[in-house]
């Protein structure tokens, strides 16, 4: 069976001499090999007929290697689609809608006639297909091409890659960046790094994001988890870390399912008083929170630079393809080149994504406006809801709206009926959020005009009534 598997899966479709399938065998031959080999099929009724060695046929066989997938690969499957079965029957399979038009607030959804108002995309600042961007984009394409084939510290590093980074640096008012394929790959790629020895610790936010999570994990130090945003148990957790070479807070600057914001004061003077650093993860507030889209310093009227490790992503308000990075002082930025994994062994970020990135800085850098529209139309947004009676939590100032149904069935079917609207808004339940804390996600861009939240006002206060929700 593993030569017959072998002798298959070496098969290029040049060198497949014949490939017959009968009712009830599978017969291969080939110049590499000086005998056919047959296997009785599981379900003959799916491969029937003789193929010739044409570039056409791979669909067909990939059905063969289906046939005649081993053992240990019909058990995997067999359990994966049992879980899969699970999944689906609990309520909690993810099902991708499918986007036939550029991101935007208006987008073209397949199954939906009409076009739809987006309401649930990290398009903050609506410049995802901005003209301006897209024209930066197609520059980027074609003056330092697709892609560079090869990561930074070999021949990866094109002079776009340095002008992002010394442009972020300024924007938030740091030493130096580095920039990664993702803020994923920013965060797993940092701890372990920073906290390299069993002496180290590290302190983080029960409500963390999935991929500090994961970062933190990497690191061979002490770790401690702190109530959420609870800073008595951070001040235990520090105490208890006191000894500690290096010490770290991590919190998220803004958390993402609820809106709610870290308090970045008190754990800058629990920070002082322990001698420990702090890192914040921007992801939800960089380019559109605080007056001038600094992020979650701004928002508190902190000096930029008051936390001492910042991560965040490109993928957001930023243009919104992809890409993340470290801003922090130049000693971290240049030990992150030499020893962060997902640094050293990822490709650089394509031309056309930085070419993007740095225009969108630029439009920060010159004008708030967009940043006001943010802010305007989540005061809108937030206060029409409130009126109507729905509970709408997160802090007042930021686009994350989470409107709390708390049943998942409910959220899910809401979510359904707005759609229905033309109102792209995503119900989330367990595991996503805990139990019979189902909400609604709403989030508010600086490309939504007043129109277009007063229309999903109107489809929120119907569907509400309807529902009996207010």
């Amino acid at each position: 069976m593993s030569r017959l598997n072998r002798g298959l899966t070496n098969f290029s479709l040049e060198r497949l001499c014949s490939f017959k399938v009968t009712t009830h065998t599978v017969t291969a031959s080939s110049p590499r090999y000086s005998s056919q080999y047959s296997l009785k099929l599981s379900d003959p009724s799916k491969c029937q007929g003789t193929w010739a060695p044409k570039r056409d046929s791979l669909k067909n066989m990939r059905t063969y290697a289906t046939a005649v997938a081993s053992k240990g690969l019909q058990d995997l499957n067999e359990r994966l689609k049992n879980e899969l079965n699970t999944i689906k029957g609990a309520g909690l399979f993810k099902k991708e809608r499918i986007i036939t038009s550029p991101q935007s607030v208006h987008v073209r959804v397949e199954g939906y006639g009409a076009d739809m108002l987006n309401f649930c995309a990290n398009n903050y600042l609506g410049l995802s297909n901005h003209p301006e961007v897209v024209k930066a984009g197609k520059a980027g394409l074609d003056q330092f091409g697709a892609g560079l084939s090869s990561v930074r510290f070999i021949c990866g590093t094109q002079s776009l890659h340095k002008d992002l980074e010394k442009k972020l640096s300024e924007f938030h008012g740091r030493e130096d960046t580095i920039l990664y394929a993702s803020c994923f790959d920013a965060n797993a790629g940092l701890f372990e790094v920073l906290c390299s020895s069993p002496d180290d610790a590290i302190i983080s936010d029960e409500l963390n994001h999935a991929s500090i999570i994961d970062g933190i994990r990497l690191a061979k130090t002490k770790k401690f988890r702190y109530a959420h945003r609870d800073m008595k148990d951070l001040e235990e957790k520090l105490k208890e870390a006191e000894n500690a070479r290096t010490k770290i807070i991590v919190t998220d600057g803004v958390f993402s399912m609820d809106g709610n914001v870290a308090p970045l004061p008190e754990i800058i003077e629990l920070a002082r008083k322990y001698g420990a650093l702090t890192f914040i993860d921007e992801c939800h507030a960089t380019g559109f929170f605080g007056k001038t889209g600094r992020g979650t310093e701004e928002y508190f009227d902190l000096p930029l630079g008051s936390i001492d490790i910042l991560n965040s992503t490109l993928g957001k308000a930023l243009g919104g393809a992809s890409g993340g990075y470290t801003t922090a002082s130049k000693e971290i930025c240049e030990m992150l080149r030499q020893r962060s994994r997902p640094y050293l062994f990822s490709n650089a970020l394509p031309p056309p994504v930085v070419s993007c990135a740095i225009k969108v800085v630029d439009m920060l850098m010159e004008s708030s406006d967009l940043v006001k529209k943010v802010q305007s139309g989540t005061t809108q947004f937030r206060n029409g809801l409130k009126k109507m009676g729905f509970d709408v939590i997160g802090d007042p100032s930021h686009p994350i709206c989470p409107v709390m149904l708390k049943d998942a069935k409910l959220t899910s079917k809401f979510a359904e009926k707005m759609q229905e609207r033309g109102i792209y808004v995503v119900g989330f339940s367990y595991p996503v959020v805990p139990k019979e804390k189902a909400r609604i996600r709403v989030q508010i861009s600086a490309a939504h005009t007043k129109d277009d939240i007063t229309r999903a006002l109107s489809a929120f206060e119907s569907i509400g009534k309807e529902l009996n929700v207010i």
